[in-house]
């Protein structure tokens, strides 16, 4: 019979602390510090957010396809992007740009942010739903839309995290983060790097950081 963990069926024994424990030691070996960020990707169920036949794999450092040509990021990209976007503050009112199968939203809400997250294609923000609300983190609010508008109704933001990598930067963006408020995103076509915005009484301050590879981030809806 397999075994139960928080109510979860528990079919490959990746629900295990040890198995979790041992993603978090990889993260904090390669240079994830914030606890938070931590304690967040070990207590989140990553294989409740990717299909059953991926589930074995849900706990190692890989991206895997959620369908619809899009991925969930590996750990440590998740990780990466949302230390980057809390470092030394409260998590505060975050946008979400691309909300795919969820995960990066549940992370964001578990570290305790207001979280508004934007998905182009409804089949997949409509599968988030499902996924959150296994995981038993439904207190973001979904939107779907196109994300190079991001969401002026909710703004200003304290963050904004973006899961798809934009050709440029995106001023409407820019213009609903709040004065100390951080975009973080991947930015660029053949050749991406993950870029920290933050915007300062001065105006907005732009630097670039690892490289990285994301799916593009594509205007409309579907």
């Amino acid at each position: 019979m397999a075994g139960q963990l928080g109510g979860v069926t528990q079919n490959y024994g990746m629900l295990s602390d040890r198995t979790r424990m041992r993603m978090v030691e990889r993260l904090r070996q390669a240079g994830v510090r914030d606890e938070r960020v931590l304690a967040a990707l070990y207590e989140v169920p990553r294989h409740l957010f990717v299909d059953q036949a991926l589930a074995t794999r849900a706990y190692d450092d890989v991206s895997l396809p959620i369908g619809h040509g899009q991925t969930i990021s590996q750990p440590l990209t998740v990780a990466r992007m949302t230390e980057l976007l809390f470092s030394g503050r409260p998590p505060g009112k975050v946008l979400e740009i691309g909300t795919g199968c969820g995960y990066q939203t549940a992370i964001l809400v578990r570290m305790g942010a207001q979280v508004f997250s934007i998905e182009r294609i409804a089949a997949l923000l409509d599968k988030a739903r499902q996924n959150l609300r296994q995981a038993k983190l439904v207190q973001a609010r979904l939107v779907h839309g196109d994300g190079h508008f991001g969401l002026p109704e909710a703004a200003p933001f304290d963050g904004i995290i973006m899961t798809a990598a934009a050709k440029t930067l995106p001023e409407a963006l820019t213009a609903q983060l709040a004065e100390g408020g951080r975009l973080i995103m991947p930015l660029g076509d053949e050749e991406q790097h993950l870029w920290l915005v933050e915007k300062t009484a001065q105006g907005i301050q732009k630097n670039r950081l690892d490289p990285v590879k994301f799916v593009p981030l594509l205007p409309g809806r579907n």
